[in-house]
């Protein structure tokens, strides 16, 4: 395969956790059907945030379901990532040297096992929710890992409203943002997730894959955004899964059509 011919398949899974994390360990099962089907092979599975456990009331402690990264839930990612050869990234809550705050972590696992976590570095105050009184943030350090040629980089549901991240992201090589989400349902909240999704990708000329927990809690709309602002496949509500192609020659011909990153002029 050439370089022009290079393409990723990627595939979203909109699905709500519960607050059993032996159910959800049970969920990940999905990805059987998805990445063992008879369509297009998948390369990248993505779940959503928090999908070891859901968040639960606000303000409750959720400490007592955290996870270490060799855990039960990344050792049933890691089985699905091998039996299937893909890449998985899902959202769990991972122990923390604070024993009362743990991180809000994405596991990113293939055949070979854990590949890379990121810890959600802008925590949710706001809309009248105060995610760091029980979560910590991660450290500012933008994770991006390569899979067949291409780099994907890693954001949390409330990174969105935050393009300094994306674009850091973006300036460490990224052309794939991946944000699995909780996107908390609300007034104007899916306005705001569908346009800052396009924003984001449009602004840095980048794919955008966005893998949102379902209503009623959470807004849904799930999405994989193209360099230009296109929709390739979107959800609305519901527990679905959706997936299209990435593909390395519609990402060089915005790039080449639109040289924005290339145009920044920025001040020392």
């Amino acid at each position: 395969m050439s370089s022009t011919d290079q393409h990723l398949q990627v595939a979203l899974v909109q699905r709500a956790s519960t607050l059993d994390p032996e159910e959800n360990r049970g969920l990940l099962g999905v990805a059987d059907t998805v990445a063992g089907g008879a369509g297009e092979p998948v390369d990248v599975l993505v779940f959503p945030e928090a999908f070891a456990r859901d968040f639960g009331d606000p303000g409750s402690d959720i400490s007592a379901v955290a996870e270490d990264m060799d855990g039960p839930f990344v050792q049933r990612l890691c089985e699905l990532a091998d039996r299937h050869g893909v890449l998985i990234v899902a959202g769990m809550f991972e122990r923390s040297e604070d024993a009362a705050r743990p991180y809000n972590t994405l596991a990113v696992v293939d055949r070979s096992g854990l590949r890379a976590k990121y810890r959600k570095i802008h925590l949710y105050d706001s809309f009248g929710y105060q995610e760091s009184a029980r979560l910590l943030a991660g450290e500012m350090e933008p994770v991006v890992v390569e899979l067949h040629g291409f780099r994907l980089g890693l954001m949390t549901c409330y990174d969105l409203r935050f393009p300094e991240l994306a674009r850091w992201l973006v300036d460490r090589g990224a052309e794939v943002l991946l944000v699995p989400s909780a996107w908390v349902a609300g007034p104007g909240k899916v306005d705001h997730w569908r346009t800052l999704l396009k924003a984001r990708a449009i602004e840095n000329t980048v794919f955008v894959a966005a893998a949102a927990q379902p209503g009623p809690r959470y807004c849904g709309h799930s999405m994989i955004v193209s360099p230009t602002g296109e929709v390739l496949a979107g959800l609305e509500d519901g527990e679905q899964v959706v997936q299209a192609a990435v593909e390395r020659r519609l990402l060089d011909r915005t790039r080449d059509e639109n040289p924005s990153l290339a145009n920044r002029r920025i001040r020392q």
